[in-house]
């Protein structure tokens, strides 16, 4: 494309690059610039792109869409960077969000499984539909990796362009409160958007809780009908900043449009009422938790602002699955339940625990570490919260990034300290969840918290693969995957120290030895010291 047919519509302050120039590719990342192509200098949160131009000119860029140009660049310049890559992607794609319904979703908690609904009930109305979020993207039933919530609106425009080109009448997505501050989504016509709560999270980048609100505020700027959750305490101020109409929704409050009743919450489900403009329809969702009861009045808001009658999106929640990573149940074959859950907040942490607690027949265990890097001050939080809502907590590393873990877990444990709530600290996860599994008694409910989809941790700026579900595989024998090297503790049992490979610690151990270890039975010989083992466990 021509410079001047993607600068279409973009704000130009001033330019002294010729328009008629052809563009190879738009680039804003200047280590992916190649000969011809266009640098966009955006200013990121760790860095900015302005720094890089001299690099992105040495590769071969063509022109530099920038804020401030250097001497004897061909430079377009433009008051905001960031909003003339959102206008050029839609330019350079063919303004693909504006061949589709455009639907989305801000919140802290509950955003993911709220788009896999209102997915579910638009395929079921006969749409194809694109879906943008925090696991995966999904064009129809193809699987997209994503590592942001919310792509940079390049990416963004390139995912519309594929799911329109593939035939999606709708596309449902997730919206961060750092896309929306950061204009990833600039321009596009929201048909409606929704907020499902607001709770402490990404204080490191807002800096206050208001802050953290007006971002996710935004998003009833640029959207033509809104969906608000009217339970929440942000709600008074979601409503007045609202710049279009927007419907209400609420567990037992009669003023809001849309209202749930009658609840009932069970270990495979929720059921209620759902009252809305005079009709009532019987709501089955099979996901667990109240917090369930909410993410399927936003998902039913969604659909209703679309126009879908009540009785047939009651109708299709009942078909509706759950979302990887969110009360996920892991097979295990054992007396005891395994559950994994995404949850990484405060409000998470107490969401997932109230709703366990709820059909929990034995202990609670919290398995759960805070993240590196971000908000310190929600560390405590979690902590206190874990400590009253389970019968026991593990407390361990989720994704330390560049922070020490030990320093990480004294911030949770400072929350804890005046608890009673007996714990374990063990700073490795695969050695923690071992650990949790080693030491289940029945009917226990082991909730993995923290990582829920993810299968990595982020450990300075490396991603090592780590799957929750491949380390519980591992404890019972059921996978392959090798343990390179484990230190075996001084008190571990052995039936014998020469024979570690095939019978490691209790950790380790297949399916019926762990358990009996971890209830107190000796086999023949202690191990004296700490071992190393390798092997396939």
């Amino acid at each position: 494309m021509k410079l001047q047919e993607l600068l279409k519509d973009v704000a130009v302050k001033n330019s002294t690059a010729a328009q008629a120039i052809e563009i190879k590719e738009v680039r804003y990342d200047s280590r992916a610039v190649q000969p011809g192509d266009l640098f966009v200098a955006i200013r990121g949160y760790a860095t900015d792109g302005h720094k890089y131009i001299a690099k992105a000119m040495e590769q071969g860029a063509a022109a530099v869409v920038c804020e401030e140009a250097p001497e004897g660049v061909p430079a377009v310049v433009v008051e905001n960077s960031r909003i003339a890559l959102a206008e050029i992607a839609a330019n350079r794609f063919g303004h693909p969000a504006e061949s589709m319904v455009m639907l989305g979703v801000t919140g802290t908690n509950g955003k993911t499984t709220t788009t896999y609904l209102v997915k579910h009930m638009l395929e079921d109305a006969g749409h194809k539909v694109g879906l943008i979020g925090t696991n995966q993207n999904l064009i129809g039933d193809e699987v997209i990796e994503t590592e942001r919530t919310t792509p940079e609106s390049y990416e963004l425009h390139a995912l519309f362009a594929r799911m329109r080109d593939a035939g999606c009448t709708h596309v449902i997505m997730e919206v961060s409160s750092h896309s929306l501050v950061l204009d990833r989504v600039h321009g596009i016509p929201f048909a409606v958007g929704a907020f499902t709560n607001l709770t402490q999270d990404h204080l490191d980048f807002h800096k206050t809780m208001e802050e953290y609100r007006k971002a996710k505020a935004l998003l009833f700027s640029i959207s033509k009908k809104g969906v608000i959750n009217l339970d929440d305490a942000a709600a008074e101020k979601m409503l007045a900043d609202a710049k279009c109409p927007c419907m209400t929704f609420s567990c037992g409050k009669p003023e809001a449009d849309l209202e749930a009743t009658d609840l009932q919450l069970h270990a495979d489900g929720v059921e209620f009422t759902a009252q809305y403009q005079g009709e009532k329809a019987d709501v089955k969702l099979p996901i667990p938790g109240h917090f369930s009861v909410e993410n399927a009045l936003t998902a039913l808001g969604i659909v209703l602002q679309l126009g879908m009658p009540l009785a047939d999106a009651a109708k299709s929640m009942a078909t509706a699955t759950g979302v990887k990573g969110r009360v996920e149940v892991v097979p295990t074959d054992t007396d005891y339940t395994v559950l994994i859950d995404y949850a990484h907040s405060p409000d998470g942490v107490e969401n997932v625990l109230k709703a366990v607690r709820g059909f929990a027949k034995g202990r609670v265990v919290a398995l759960f570490g805070c993240g590196g890097d971000r908000d310190r001050t929600k560390r405590p939080k979690m902590g206190k919260i874990a400590a009253d809502l389970a019968d026991f907590c593990v407390v361990t590393s989720d994704n330390p990034r560049t922070e020490e873990p030990k320093a990480i877990i004294d911030d949770i444990l400072e929350g804890m300290k005046d608890s009673d709530t007996p714990m374990q600290v063990i700073v490795d996860r695969p050695e923690a969840i071992h650990w949790a599994l080693a030491h289940a008694q029945k009917d226990d409910i082991i909730v993995l918290m923290g990582k829920g989809h993810e299968t990595y941790q982020e450990v300075n700026h490396v991603k090592h693969h780590m799957d929750e579900r491949e380390i519980v595989a591992e404890y019972f024998g059921t996978s392959k995957v090798p343990y390179l090297r484990r230190t075996v503790p001084k008190e571990t049992v052995l039936r014998n120290p020469n024979d570690a490979r095939r019978y490691p610690c209790a950790a380790l151990l297949p399916r019926c030895a762990p358990r009996r270890l971890g209830r107190g039975i000796k086999t023949e010989i202690h191990a004296p010291g700490f071992y190393e083992i390798a092997g396939n466990f």
